[in-house]
């Protein structure tokens, strides 16, 4: 046999795990631009709605010029063909300049002007009269701010989307039992279900719907850190799907993007607050007072957020 032909089967089997690297290659590429593909319908399609309260041009140039944002974060507790109402109402506050995040909530009962309605109401009432449009308007005029984002959850898809990540972490301060779960002070880690207890307990909670309120913040910052930190993208189709069925925002899949890649830091340095008030009785209903003064300093934590 002559050299040259021992030789053959050696190049055959060099060219075999070369052969088998290119195919993994493309594979990945191709799960990568299918998830990637996915990921653009499921936001574009499902998820995004835009509202006429908010000019979408003006929110891109400022998202392009790495300029401070403020999102309407609204929890709505619906079930079936019901609308609902916003169960929780925050505005959230990114500035990239300074890698800081500032979570403000706005108590459900608050009184205020209703935009499109032109009468005092609970705040929490404006999506129930006008979905996320007079929701984000009677904010922005209460506050004497601009919104550039509204994000609307489905509570009851709260739970999914924990299920979907894993589990979060956060820190309990109270000791309850809600027939289901023992709560204990320090650091808790919960699926979905034991999510859900956390958030709606409020009559083991002697400051009634400030903590409520507390422990929805802390949920949302938990599941922030959460999505940021998860590494494995076999979930991301998941994680989709789950917001896909219950969540509607004016972000588009571009806008998510730039979103990620840079304002992702701004959780570096969380601050947060709720809204300051006091209850009164007025024709036998219930509301959450809040003094020119509140909105006033609360605008000014909005509008200073650089500072």
């Amino acid at each position: 046999m002559r050299r040259s032909d021992r030789k053959k089967p050696r190049r055959l089997w060099l060219k075999i795990p070369l052969i088998v690297i290119l195919l993994l290659v493309i594979g990945v590429g191709v799960y990568a631009f299918s998830l990637y593909n996915d990921a653009k319908n499921t936001v574009n399609e499902k998820m995004n709605e835009p509202v006429d309260s908010i000019d979408t041009a003006v929110t891109k140039k400022k998202v392009q010029d790495l300029e401070p944002l403020n999102i309407l974060l609204m929890g709505v507790d619906a079930r079936g063909a019901d609308r609902g109402r916003s169960d929780a109402l925050m505005v959230l506050s990114l500035d990239p300049g300074s890698d800081r995040m500032q979570l403000i909530s706005i108590p459900r009962d608050t009184r205020t002007t209703i935009v499109g309605r032109g009468t005092q109401d609970k705040i929490n009432h404006a999506y129930a009269f006008g979905g996320p449009d007079m929701s984000v308007a009677t904010v922005e005029n209460f506050l004497d701010i601009e919104l550039d984002y509204y994000v609307r959850m489905n509570m009851e898809g709260l739970a999914e989307l924990v299920d979907e990540l894993g589990t979060i972490t956060v820190n309990n301060e109270l000791t309850w039992n809600d027939g289901t779960y023992d709560f204990t002070p320090g650091t808790v880690e919960m699926d979905g279900d034991k999510t859900m207890a956390f958030v709606r307990m409020r009559k083991d909670d002697n400051t009634g719907d400030f903590g409520r309120t507390k422990r929805q913040r802390q949920v949302i910052e938990a599941i922030v850190d959460r999505g940021a930190s998860v590494g494995s993208v076999s979930k991301i189709g998941g994680v989709l799907d789950v917001l896909g069925n219950n969540m509607a925002t004016n972000l588009d899949f571009e806008d998510m993007k730039n979103l990620f890649s840079n304002y992702r830091n701004v959780r570096n340095n969380v601050d947060t607050y709720m809204v300051q008030g006091s209850g009164q009785t007025i024709d036998g209903i219930y509301y959450y007072m809040v003094p020119d003064e509140e909105v006033q300093k609360v605008h000014s934590m909005i509008a200073d957020i650089k500072s």
